[in-house]
This record gives structure tokens, C-alpha cells and sequence, in this order.
């Protein structure tokens, strides 16, 4: 029985890598893996991902019009799917994270989100909120603050390395605008 996944973790994690490393495991198995990414997400080439350790995979886009359903069942009647693969699955919205609990259940094809759980004021994303509340495994990733404990929250900074707490929930950027750190360290600079 198909399921749907939710990989999530801070910034630095290597959830794209991992989302890249599934889909060619399917690949090398013969298999055919759909993979999405969003379309808001344009420091590189649309129509890739691109994880920061140098590998990258032609991706299908979605953006907030996306009917994910309908665009897996129509692809899935042409050639079989196996599984579907959405990287920045933070950006997706409650319809869509519905649309793939019916991809799972529907058409009994697997779902492996990868995404980040909150944002730089440590709140939820909504496709975050979503596939925690509906996902049928949940797996966080792990990676590490300056002081060396988990990292779980995510610190905006400026481009002279102070941090903001203010501005839109969405600013597309790496380690240029975003550091990861554990709760302390982000409950010292939110105190700040």
C-alpha cells in the first residue's frame, strides 16, 4: 500500500540530496519516478533541482495553480508512475497536499515529500502544516548548529550577517539569508 512521506528538517539537511539519491534508486531499478519542485524557487534553472553538494535532476514545476492530482493521473495513464518526489514541498498549499493523499490513496502511488517544517519566526509553512497533520510517515532529517546540537529552526540574516525577524514568511535564498541553529541559539537571538 502506497504512502505518503514527509521528510522535513532546517536548512542544510540534505533533503534534496536525499529526494535526488530516491528518484535514481528508482531510476536504476527501471522504474519511473515523478519528481516536482516549486516554481517560486528560481536561483537556478527551472525545470531542475539542484542540491547544494553539485547533483541535480530534471523536475516537473508547481506553483500555487498546480492541480497535482490531475497532472500525475494524466501522466501516469501515459506511462506508469512509481512514485512522486516534491522538493520546497513547504510552498504547497492545503488543496495540494489533499491532491496528494489522493495520488496515494486513489491511485496507490507512493508520495515522498522534502521540505522544510518552519520559517525564519520558527512558524509552519502551510504545505508544512498540511502533510504534518496528514502524512503517513514522518521523518525528520538531521543537521547541526555552530555549537554542534541539532539544528531545527532557521535564522533569516541580512547580507552583513544580522538577523531579521521581520519581512514576508517567503525570500528565496541559501546560506546568504538563512542559518540553521538549534532552539537556544534561536531563542537567544529572538530575545535580542
Amino acid at each position: 500500500m502506497a504512502k505518503l512521506y514527509f521528510y522535513y528538517s532546517a536548512m542544510n539537511a540534505g533533503k534534496t540530496t536525499a529526494l535526488l539519491q530516491s528518484a535514481y534508486n528508482y531510476q536504476e531499478k527501471g522504474m519511473h519516478a515523478l519528481v516536482y519542485t516549486a516554481s517560486m524557487d528560481d536561483r537556478f534553472s527551472r525545470g531542475q533541482i539542484w542540491s547544494r553538494i553539485g547533483i541535480s535532476a530534471p523536475a516537473k514545476i508547481f506553483n500555487r495553480h498546480t492541480n497535482l492530482f490531475t497532472s500525475v493521473m494524466n501522466i501516469h495513464h501515459k506511462k506508469m508512475v512509481h512514485c512522486i518526489l516534491i522538493d520546497e514541498c513547504h510552498f504547497l498549499h492545503r488543496k495540494q497536499v489533499m491532491e496528494l493523499t489522493e495520488i496515494v490513496d486513489i491511485l496507490n502511488i507512493p508520495v515522498l515529500c522534502y521540505g522544510l517544517r518552519t520559517d525564519f519566526r520558527a512558524k509552519l509553512f502551510s504545505g508544512s502544516l498540511w502533510l504534518l497533520a496528514w502524512a503517513d510517515k514522518l521523518i525528520e532529517l538531521k543537521t547541526i548548529c555552530h555549537c554542534g546540537h541539532q539544528a531545527n529552526r532557521v535564522l533569516r540574516i541580512d547580507n552583513l550577517g544580522n538577523v531579521i525577524f521581520d519581512g514576508k514568511q517567503i525570500l528565496i535564498g541559501g546560506n546568504d539569508c538563512y542559518v540553521s541553529v538549534c532552539r537556544k541559539h534561536f531563542m537567544e537571538k529572538l530575545k535580542k
